[in-house]
């Protein structure tokens, strides 16, 4: 679960006993300084947090976290011994310009410069299709299990195929009670970074509890 800040001990406390972890939504890639507002891996670390979101696609579009930026965070949260979820994915113009693979291609590789072969045992990628997200549109599950399948071999030529395969790779773009079956029904899709949906109990609760196929 990744609730704000403000929430982050109180949530761990609920959670914890029924073996939920916690993470942070994001946080700023140095340790100390004159910084107002921002939270610091070792803040996030000292209420519990196990995971950060890295680069999610809100970061990226309204904060403009840049690249560079996320590979720091992402290397910090690594540093600290936590796990970090890079979040990638294609705005809607790239997606219509039919350049979706290269984008996500190109956020991998920044984003994970000077994260090493063993640091990857530690790291989720999550693809995040912007355009999917809040507005209505619908990123099929097989365009979905696609991307992931690219993503590896993206995988495989920074690292290699072992990376590539024990990657996590988690699917987040309106992920609903109605797609969730048929996502996690992928091959390529390890599981879901849901967003929306976790506000709602009684749909959070079946996106958990999707039906596994045989």
């Amino acid at each position: 679960l990744f609730p704000p800040h403000p929430f982050l001990r109180l949530v761990k406390d609920t959670v914890e006993d029924v073996g939920i972890t916690v993470g942070a939504q994001s946080i700023f890639f140095e340790d100390k300084g004159a910084y107002t507002g921002s939270v610091a891996i070792s803040m996030v670390r000292s209420v519990g947090c196990e995971y950060v979101l890295c680069g999610h696609s809100e970061r990226r579009t309204l904060f403009n976290d840049s690249d560079d930026a996320i590979n720091r965070k992402v290397k910090k949260v690594l540093e600290a011994g936590l796990k970090p979820i890079l979040c990638i994915g294609e705005t809607k113009t790239e997606y219509d310009l039919k350049i979706k693979n290269e984008v996500c291609a190109m956020q991998l590789s920044k984003d994970l410069v000077g994260v090493t072969k063993e640091q990857m045992e530690d790291v989720v990628i999550a693809y995040e299709p912007v355009w999917a997200i809040g507005t209505g549109l619908v990123c099929g599950s097989e365009d979905a299990n696609e991307v992931h399948a690219y993503l590896r071999t993206v995988l495989a030529s920074l690292y290699d195929d072992e990376v590539a395969q024990a990657t996590r790779i988690q699917y987040g773009g309106s992920v609903t009670p109605e797609s969730v079956d048929e996502l996690m029904a992928q091959p390529e899709i390890d599981g879901c970074l849901v967003g929306g949906a976790s506000l709602v109990a009684e749909k959070f609760g079946r996106i958990i509890n999707y039906v596994k196929s045989d």
